[in-house]
């Protein structure tokens, strides 16, 4: 016998389908062993996803995988996590009376059995947990929470979980916690990974989660004025939309629900290091839309690749002169860079020789929008620090590429995703035929999409994990199409992903632009 369910994920992943007490015994086997070109693993509800570092890699993972003996189920023997909790959440009679029991069932219910980190995703350390015995099934709330306060205990289908920080959410809400899930000062942060067994405990007294602390005031007061800014830096005039930190992000952590995030269009961020002469990695700035200001504090080489905008730099003095795309040019001490509204695309990206030097987290300097992970966004009068300067020359001027304006359709090529035969027939036709458009609300979460809806079967699937370019269809019928801030695990079926050559041109989609999808026979240099 050999593990029948076996589909590409996009350009770089598979996905493989098992039983759901089969999943933890195969992620732990491929986390053991891992395959050639294996850089990550993410555990779903009947699912296991390997990431792979490309095509190749993926296309003979494939082939090992669907040969693969299943693992035996087992019971899960990692370590046991006591969690204190008070039950007085505010769904706990609508639970009890789901179950047909009173508060104190849902209670012994809860505590009494043994429950196992099935897989992590939706947010960091956000664990689903299955118990050891089966569970009821929990109907999710018909109207999710905007906001469900940080360590709030819930249930869901047949899981329960524990939310780490602040976030909306649809589970049914029995109870709370002081458990600390996520924290960056342990390694790894999330408290519950896979194989660890939970023991809820009915805490005796009332817990009172702390509240946020406020930032602690320095010592003495900080200098102000010229004193207060970095020998080398940029100090932020105007942010425009949207700017923020980015470098290449946090691969390899899916696992414990931390999404790659990093630049959007990888490319563009490549190529502006290139031209200041960094590595190709650096952290740099991303702007949405344009209208951000910079002032250089000490003398700066800057370039701005991605989307096209008016670049226009000012002396203290009043001089002015233009600057153009994909070629490196100086700040003097005090220059401001301009950079005017977008005409075409809609991220730039503007790195500064050294790079930006915030602090990293989790291994990098971006900025995850979803998990807020990374440093806060840009804002005015931040002063970004500048690192040192490499010993390398700067790069020659170089072509920028187009970046689509909105005039005509976006063409993006698809791969056949996973769960496309979950969809009614002439679902797949009419996502290549549709012509569809860029909604206001998309972000690097998304883009979301509008068109005649597509059809879908009702329900959802078991989450499962989500890669950058994934198109998945809620029951509105309307795609969306993820970006680099995508959760790590989703719960509607994925009808096809962007191919992966194709992504930095999803990136750069305008708001209300027209986009079109085409079919791949298959991932490119498979």
């Amino acid at each position: 016998m050999s593990l029948a369910d076996v589909r590409r994920l996009g350009d770089r992943g598979v996905r493989v389908r098992v039983t759901p007490d089969t999943v933890e015994p195969l992620r732990a086997l491929l986390a053991a062993e891992p395959l050639p070109g294996q850089c990550d693993l993410v555990a779903g509800g009947e699912t296991v996803t390997v990431l792979f570092d490309g095509p190749r890699s993926a296309t003979a993972a494939a082939s090992a995988l669907s040969a693969m003996t299943p693992p035996e189920s087992v019971l899960a023997d990692g370590p046991l996590v006591r969690i204190d909790v008070v039950y007085d959440g505010e769904d706990l009679r609508d639970v009890a009376e789901q179950l047909g029991t009173d508060e104190a069932g849902v209670v012994r219910m809860h505590t009494e059995r043994t429950w196992h980190v099935g897989f992590l995703g939706f947010a960091p350390g956000f664990a689903y947990l299955r118990g050891a015995e089966p569970s009821p099934e929990i109907a999710r709330r018909r109207s999710p929470r905007v906001r469900v306060p940080a360590g709030s205990v819930g249930l869901a289908g047949e899981y329960s979980a524990v939310y780490p920080r602040t976030s909306p959410g649809g589970w049914q809400l029995i109870g709370r916690t002081e458990a600390e899930l996520w924290s960056l000062d342990r390694e790894p942060p999330a408290l519950l990974v896979p194989g660890t067994r939970v023991r809820f405990v009915a805490a005796r007294r009332r817990v009172t989660l702390p509240a946020t602390p406020a930032p602690s005031e320095p010592a003495t007061p900080a200098p102000s004025g010229a004193a207060a800014r970095p020998a080398r830096g940029l100090v932020v005039r105007e942010t425009g939309l949207q700017s923020l930190v980015e470098d290449r992000g946090r691969p390899g952590r899916a696992g414990v629900g931390v999404t790659r995030s990093g630049a959007a269009d990888r490319g563009a961020l490549r190529q502006a290091n290139r031209l200041v002469g960094n590595p190709r990695g650096a952290a740099a700035i991303e702007n949405a839309g344009g209208g951000v200001e910079l002032v250089a504090v000490g003398d700066q080489v800057l370039a701005v690749t991605g989307a096209d905008a008016p670049l226009v730099v000012e002396s203290p003095d009043g001089h002015w002169r233009a600057v153009e795309r994909g070629r490196p040019f100086a700040l003097d001490d005090g220059d401001l860079l301009e950079v005017g509204p977008v005409t075409a695309g809609l991220r730039v990206v503007i790195a500064v020789r050294g790079g930006v030097d915030v602090p990293a987290v989790l291994g990098s300097r971006s900025t995850d929008t979803l998990a807020n992970l990374g440093p806060a966004p840009v804002t005015a009068g931040d002063v970004l620090p500048v690192g040192r300067a490499p010993r390398t020359a700067v790069g020659e001027p170089e072509p920028v590429p187009e970046v689509p304006d909105g005039s005509r359709p976006t063409v993006l090529d698809v791969l056949r995703g996973p769960d496309a035969e979950l969809f009614p027939d002439g679902a797949w036709e009419h996502l290549l035929e549709e012509r569809w458009e860029v909604t206001p609300n998309s972000d690097r979460v998304g883009v979301r999409l509008t068109g005649e809806p597509l059809a879908r079967a009702d329900g959802e699937v078991q989450s499962q994990a989500l890669v950058p370019g994934a198109i998945q269809v809620p029951p509105s019928g309307q795609p969306v199409v993820f970006v680099v801030d995508h959760p790590t695990t989703g719960g509607y079926p994925v009808l096809a992903v962007v191919a992966e050559h194709h992504l930095d041109l999803l990136a750069q989609l305008p708001l209300g632009s027209p986009v079109r999808f085409v079919a791949v026979e298959g991932p490119v240099g498979a």
